[in-house]
């Protein structure tokens, strides 16, 4: 397959136009770390942005990055953590759950609107990207957005790139909000709760004033057979020290203990890895996202039927399921059982992803716009092709 790299923005419009004027398909891709997600494509030629990766401005004291699309996010993380700043959003690294080389680029964690276990109160990329710079369908290059959230007018074309999954531009350029980091942080851990009770636990925990910043659960099988609920603390010592009493005292928990600062991080790094799904042992991996009341139902409901491995995030928002590598019907059992949300298979091999729906099927209304706004972007459908859904004959 040809391979285009780019190196200026003007270098991208001409193999845009080219490519435009020739109906040639492109795998639009930075370092390739996400490629395993969604369906397989029919491409003819490669377009690698991972030449765009200057960091052009890093203000500290603005809370502003712009960098290019191919920035790494590993050089990106030790750039703002020398500076005690952060992306909030805690963007993860799935590089062992997928078999990648490193945690991928900046343009990659806004195509797949990445976040971690902070969603609940900091939200995901979308919500902290600011600007964008890059080539349309059309073989026209656009700005959109700025370097502070006034500067935002009209359409709100950043945030539309986030889980485009490169279907509607090819991204030189991304400016984003840092926030600084929390000066510690503690995690208390209840244990010995079933599902429905961590999840009881977790909702009552998030709905306090305790300000946790972090739920998540793992089941016994997972836990060293013990299970385990997390509830994490964020800020200065004595508020931490202040809260995380009001909490144990709301939570009336035995069993409970503490993880300190630097224990509370680790764990909640591999939360944010899925490490817990992460081995290498041919199970696909899916992402469900549901009412936080209705992850332990859902998982309930799927256990007599599947085997299957699991964990919750986002007070039970967020369900990650690793199941044996089969012939979809498993993907069936599961969009049967989901009350509403979505479900996204985020590992499994080229042939599954090219039977199931690797996205949650949209409704008709729905499916018409997102097919309009590609249209505006990508008229002809020469970028990443199929990746999100079948294309029509």
């Amino acid at each position: 397959m040809t391979s285009l790299k780019p190196a200026t923005e003007a270098e991208l419009v001409d193999m845009v136009q080219d490519a435009l004027a020739q109906r040639t398909p492109l795998d639009v891709t930075g370092t390739g770390t996400k490629k395993g997600i969604g369906r397989p494509m029919q491409t003819a030629a490669t377009l690698d942005l991972s030449g765009f990766s200057e960091i052009a401005l890093y203000e500290p004291e603005e809370l502003v990055i712009t960098a290019g699309a191919g920035a790494r996010l590993d050089d990106v993380r030790k750039l703002l953590d020398d500076k005690g700043q952060e992306f909030a959003f805690e963007p993860p690294d799935l590089s062992r759950l997928l078999g990648a080389p490193h945690s991928g680029t900046l343009g990659g964690m806004l195509a797949c609107n990445l976040c971690g276990p902070r969603r609940l109160k900091a939200g995901a990329a979308r919500d902290h990207i600011l600007g964008v710079a890059g080539v349309s369908g059309r073989g026209e290059a656009f700005k959109a957005g700025g370097r502070v959230v006034k500067n935002v007018t009209g359409y709100d074309l950043p945030k539309l790139m986030a889980s485009s999954y490169g279907t509607l531009a090819a991204l030189t350029t991304v400016t984003f909000k840092a926030l600084p980091k929390a000066e510690s942080e503690e995690t208390l851990v209840l244990e010995g709760l079933s599902d429905e009770d961590a999840v009881a636990a977790m909702s009552l925990a998030m709905q306090s004033s305790c300000e946790v910043s972090g739920a998540a659960h793992l089941p016994s099988a997972l836990a060293d057979g013990t299970a385990k609920t997390f509830l994490r603390l964020e800020g200065v010592p004595p508020s931490i020290a202040y809260r995380r009493d009001k909490l144990a005292k709301l939570l009336t928990a035995s069993g409970s203990h503490l993880l300190a600062t630097d224990a509370s991080r680790a764990q909640w790094v591999a939360l944010r890895d899925v490490h817990p799904l992460a081995a290498p042992d041919g199970r696909c991996v899916w992402r469900l996202s549901v009412a936080p009341m209705e992850g332990a139902k859902l998982v309930a409901a799927l256990k007599p039927h599947i085997d299957m491995r699991w964990f919750y995030d986002w007070a039970g928002g967020l369900v990650w399921l690793a199941v044996p590598p089969e012939n979809g019907a498993s993907a069936d059992a599961i969009r049967a059982a989901l009350p509403s949300g979505h479900a996204t298979l985020i590992r499994a091999d080229e042939s599954l992803r090219g039977q199931v729906p690797v996205f949650q099927p949209q409704a008709p209304a729905l499916a018409a716009l997102a097919r309009r706004v590609k249209a505006s972007f990508d008229p002809v459908g020469i970028f990443n092709p199929g990746r999100m859904q079948q294309e029509s004959a």
